[in-house]
């Protein structure tokens, strides 16, 4: 069964840190993009970060030098090392598998989704 399962959301204070993980089942990283995306109350989604099976990886720009994409072949997962956190950074945050090995923002390119794990940065 193909599966993505978030975890490590969490409250941290401002200028914490936290690592997201995304462990994947029913397919392997080799030959897909994995993505983070995450949705704010009241906002649209939107892609946070991206990495490609060459270990190419992409930033939204507001998150550019804070953020860190890796992975864990041998481990199926995917984390997101995320410091420096700030207020807006409050969101759900999911992982997403694209259906290719391109990195795109556009939610609609990707075809499995996680449920999601809730990430607050508030002092």
């Amino acid at each position: 069964q193909l599966q993505l399962v978030e975890s490590g959301g969490d409250l941290a204070q401002p200028g914490g840190s936290l690592r997201l993980s995304c462990a994947v089942s029913g397919f392997t990283l080799d030959y897909h993009a994995i993505a983070w995306f995450r949705q704010a109350p009241g906002k649209e989604r939107e892609g946070v970060s991206c990495i490609r099976r060459s270990d190419s990886t992409y930033y939204l720009d507001s998150v550019k030098g804070r953020f860190t994409i890796s992975r864990d072949n041998a481990k199926n997962t995917v984390y997101l090392q995320m410091n420096s956190l700030k207020p807006e950074d409050t969101a759900v945050y999911y992982c997403a598998r694209r259906r290719g090995n391109y990195c795109t923002p556009q939610v609609r390119d990707y075809d499995y989704w996680g449920q999601g794990t809730q990430v607050t940065v508030s002092s």
